[in-house]
């Protein structure tokens, strides 16, 4: 039976290592096999953006330039909510591209 004391030391730790494990897994970088990012049709190059599937898709739209893009500008990736977290290529597009308000 663990005592109270032991419990109180062990919490904690236990807590910081789950967050530890938590932002290493969120700071990965989305793979385009990723089922979600099949899904939404991300590439980490926009230029490659499937044209016929996505015909919504013009030149000059880019994860850099989307409101949902977490990075700061001149970042080569940044962090993404529809991707849980995982960065996505500042030169990447996907279906739910959004322009950022100027």
């Amino acid at each position: 039976m663990t005592s109270r004391r032991a419990f109180i030391q062990i919490v904690p730790i236990a807590t910081l290592s789950g967050f530890g494990l938590q932002a290493a897994r969120a700071q990965g970088t989305l793979d385009e096999k990723d089922p979600q990012a099949v899904a939404l049709g991300y590439v980490a190059d926009a230029t490659k953006a499937d044209k016929a599937k996505y015909p919504k898709y013009a030149a000059p739209q880019a994860c850099a330039n989307c409101q949902l893009y977490g990075g700061k500008a001149g970042d080569a990736t940044g962090p993404c909510p529809l991707f849980g977290g995982k960065q996505v290529a500042a030169k990447g597009w996907c279906s739910a591209y959004a322009k950022k308000a100027a």
